[in-house]
């Protein structure tokens, strides 16, 4: 999301006129699959990411090779698919997941339903309410899945699928609600990868069910970075220049990358209180735990590296292209080179999106549905902490040492941030094609999560990170403390050999940041590419995918 707020970018809209007859989001994919078959014509093979959504352009042969290398280098199959070169592509087009669907009744604007807590969970429209104030995991979890398919936050956020699917049974179900004019979800429980790896975990690391064991362990930790940034608050606010507001920065990236992110996925602690408190610590660093929850956990994890849905790849054009998919501009062939100059900036693009968000209810990837006003009221009390928190050693120190505190906390707090979660899902191997397309349901969720992110390190990382490091065992786990998550990537990656899925694992920082660079600065040059039909694509939801050869 950071950066989004420098430059304007219009999102892709479904056109209307072309599509209002289309009753599916496989329809429309299937519409699109046939108009860009009869613009079509040879090319020589080349390996590229694509999904069914947008123009098929072509790839330059060096992103290829940097691809195929990696995917080489990390035991990974190798896909090949046809590009064709146009003139002017396109800009990618999907349903966004909480925007009804052409030319269909929409429930969000309709009085019936627009003030209704309805949720839609496996193709069934339920009424959430009764269950607001009783959900284990508190509200403002559950107010995520309020007025959009919440399949995949449901399922990824349990352990224990048997748990939500016994409470959805006892929800008031609506029967005459227009299902079929809500996005469908990608549906996790559907992969049999993402169980195998799910029940074993279960097993062998919870096998005292009922006591959310998974969600502790993380007290020390948490007591640690909380200790570290009072430290160094307190050296900024009795002396405050570029020494101590780098310091104030570095734990404020600390907080960002751990305790904040893992208590806005409710899994620091079993106790809901806890978790909410130490969420908050965003907005203490001059983030907005709302905003990240509808980003991070609605965009981001559900659709990972989705040039549509993600908003962690699309927010960053026109000024950072991280994926082939996207328009190129000239200037981006020197992002490699003014990227450093533009991380820092990540807390002032934090403060126009959050402030942005609160006024449109829109935070670009999600809009707020189910907010509350006590969550709205977080955004502004938060604002109100954090520049009080900043600015307040001025009346005693005067502005001049406030000022150059301040400028090195934002770069370094920026910096730090950026670099650390900007790695994981942007080097070559996490961007193959074929092994994503089609519509975002129509795909294998638990394998999407694998072959779209890249861990690096170990225990250490895993320790300074919040489990960041271990991106892949996040993205399965979102709910579980990242403490666990070194003993979960060795299931994870036994699991993934007996299925013959790429995993992809780097031993530091440094040897996967390398790679991040060479491909930022490819996509600084890489031409636009388009489509991989549906058929092409090798890790599909056999339950859902309409094409006959998968099921």
């Amino acid at each position: 999301r950071f950066l989004a707020h420098f430059a304007s970018r219009a999102r892709p809209t479904t056109s209307s006129a072309n599509m209002a007859a289309l009753v599916s989001s496989a329809a429309v994919s299937r519409a699109v699959a046939t108009a860009n078959a009869r613009q079509r014509r040879p090319a020589a093979s080349t390996s590229m990411k694509a999904t069914l959504r947008g123009p098929v352009a072509f790839r330059p042969l060096a992103l290829t090779r940097r691809a195929v290398a990696a995917r080489a280098r990390f035991s990974r199959v190798n896909a090949v698919a046809t590009p064709v070169r146009f003139a002017e592509p396109d800009p990618v087009v999907a349903p966004r997941p909480d925007v009804a669907m052409p030319s269909m009744e929409d429930p969000w604007t309709d009085p019936k339903w627009r003030d209704v807590k309805w949720t839609v969970y496996r193709d069934v429209a339920y009424d959430l309410q009764p269950f607001v104030d009783k959900h284990p995991g508190g509200n403002w979890l559950l107010n995520l899945s309020i007025q959009r398919d919440c399949t995949a936050l449901i399922e990824s956020y349990h352990l224990r699928p048997e748990v939500s699917e016994a409470r959805f049974k006892g929800l008031p179900v609506l029967e005459d609600f227009p299902v079929n004019a809500v996005p469908k979800s990608p549906r996790p429980n559907d992969s049999e990868l993402y169980n195998a790896i799910r029940t074993r975990v279960r097993k062998e690391l919870f096998p005292q069910e009922g006591k959310a064991l998974h969600r502790t362990g993380g007290d020390a930790a948490a007591a640690t970075i909380i200790g570290f940034a009072a430290a160094c608050y307190a050296a900024y606010f009795n002396a405050p220049g570029i020494v101590t507001g780098a310091f104030l920065g570095l734990a404020g990236a600390w907080i960002g990358l751990t305790i904040q992110h893992c208590g806005n996925h409710g899994a620091m602690s079993p106790k809901v209180w806890v978790n909410n408190a130490l969420g908050l610590t965003d907005d203490l660093i001059g983030g907005s735990s709302l905003m990240w929850r509808y980003h991070h956990q609605v965009s981001h994890h559900i659709h990972c590296n989705d040039n549509a849905l993600d908003q962690d790849v699309h927010t960053a054009m026109p000024l950072l292209r991280f994926d082939a998919r996207q328009p190129r501009k000239w200037f981006h062939k020197f992002q490699h080179l003014y990227l450093f100059l533009a991380f820092p900036l990540m807390q002032v693009a934090f403060q126009v999106g959050d402030i942005t968000g609160l006024i449109t209810k829109d935070c670009e990837g999600a809009k707020l549905h189910g907010a509350t006003a006590v969550e709205l009221a977080t955004v502004v009390a938060g604002k109100i902490a954090h520049f009080g928190l900043l600015l307040g050693p001025a009346l005693k120190h005067g502005w001049a040492a406030v000022g150059a505190g301040c400028a090195a906390f934002v770069a370094v707090q920026g910096m730090v941030l950026a670099c650390t979660f900007a790695v994981s899902h942007n080097v070559a191997e996490a961007k193959i094609p074929q092994d994503t397309g089609g519509e975002a349901w129509e795909r294998d969720w638990g394998v999407q999560q694998l072959v779209t992110s890249a861990d690096w390190g170990g225990n250490i990382g895993n320790f300074f990170t919040g489990g960041l490091n271990l991106q892949v065992e996040h993205h399965l786990f979102p709910a579980i403390c990242f403490v666990h998550y070194p003993a979960i990537a060795k299931i994870v990656k036994e699991e993934a050999a007996k299925f013959g899925v790429p995993y992809s694992s780097y031993r530091t920082l440094p040897g996967i940041f390398v790679e991040f660079m060479k491909f930022v600065k490819e996509m600084g040059t890489a031409e636009q590419i388009g489509n991989v039909p549906i058929d092409d694509v090798k890790h599909v939801n056999k339950k859902l995918c309409p094409i006959a050869a998968f099921n």
